[in-house]
């Protein structure tokens, strides 16, 4: 079967709800304002895209691959980034609702995360050394054995981290959030 190839081309207001998706590849094409939500996108691969305010909620990714990804100001609720092919994934999230997905035991390193809310993510044994999470709400979200060794949260704010039992070697924290690393001992810290 021979596979579709998308170079450079942008989609706009696509709806792939109604009508399906093309399998193949997609090089430097932009995505913006398509619906993708509960679409399956299995085993497409994407390479130097960026989405842009697309719905992607529910989306399914078993063995999606999305190489050097930006998405900017979508909605992504329950996205299973734990199903996608780790080969070379890297993708960065600005403006991004990315609350009840799922990172589990992924290597993130370096990812970037502007501006999103995280609401009850899973980071659960993810590799996020020298990652980014710059204005994040992180409410509920779920560091368990999770490797954030040199990451900045020094404006990420909601977040509850065990230092006992996820790696924490220089990561960077301000003054105002530390409170985070002490939720387990439940005590109060006032100004």
């Amino acid at each position: 079967m021979t596979k579709n190839y998308h170079e450079g081309k942008t989609f706009k207001h696509e709806d792939y709800i109604q009508r399906p998706f093309l399998q193949g590849e997609y090089e430097n094409c932009t995505f913006s304002s398509c619906m993708f939500a509960n679409v399956d996108i299995a085993n497409i691969e994407f390479t130097d895209c960026v989405f842009e305010n697309c719905h992607l909620s529910m989306a399914k990714l078993k063995n999606t691959a999305f190489r050097n990804i930006i998405f900017k100001d979508c909605k992504m609720l329950g996205l299973r980034f734990d199903d996608c092919n780790p080969f070379l994934l890297a993708f960065s999230f600005e403006h991004c609702t990315l609350n009840f997905s799922s990172f589990y035991k992924l290597k993130l390193k370096g990812t970037k995360f502007q501006d999103c809310k995280l609401q009850e993510a899973d980071f659960t044994e993810t590799d996020l050394t020298k990652a980014v999470f710059a204005d994040c709400d992180l409410k509920k979200a779920v560091f368990d054995h999770t490797i954030l060794e040199q990451a900045d949260l020094r404006t990420a704010s909601n977040f509850s981290i065990d230092p006992e039992i996820n790696r924490l070697q220089k990561a960077r924290f301000s003054a105002q959030n530390i409170a985070g690393l002490l939720d387990k001992y439940n005590i109060k810290i006032s100004d």
